[in-house]
């Protein structure tokens, strides 16, 4: 886990990780909110409405921004105050992600970042894209006294 200060954040700062999409997290997910849409649980019903296979659930992708603020950038200080998201294409299981998001701004009366989203899957195709308005919370321990 990073542990980045707002001060030691810039504009054109990157950070990125990778995650593989399994279709235990869809199954999960159902559990956990109840989403039922077979698109997500039914590779047969899926395939005929013109899919690969089951479709991962959009919010899953979409999770994955909270661990680029919260794990790498700014990492254990983070806040995130507002997240805009575009689902591109869709997601499978077994898909590879690459998750990365760039630094397109710094607030410095509010300690916010904007931080640019791209998640892409192993062809390389763009799957979300989206921002995070990200409060940079302060480091007690270096910043009291």
């Amino acid at each position: 886990m990073n542990h980045y200060t707002y001060d030691e954040i810039f504009i054109g700062q990157k950070e990125s990780f990778e995650v593989c999409i399994s279709g235990e997290m869809l199954d999960s997910f159902c559990g956990i909110t109840g989403d039922l849409n077979p698109l997500h649980s039914d590779a047969g019903y899926a395939r005929a409405e013109g899919y690969e296979n089951r479709v991962a659930y959009g919010m899953i992708t979409a999770s994955f921004m909270s661990t680029l603020a919260g794990v790498y950038i700014p990492g254990e200080r983070s806040l995130i105050k507002e997240v805009k998201i575009k689902f591109a294409k869709p997601v499978y299981p077994g898909d590879r992600l690459v998750i990365e998001g760039e630094v397109t701004d710094k607030n410095d009366t509010f300690k916010m970042i904007v931080l640019k989203v791209t998640m892409r899957n192993g062809k390389g195709e763009k799957v979300l894209r989206g921002s995070m308005d990200i409060m940079i919370r302060r480091d007690d321990q270096s910043e009291a006294g």
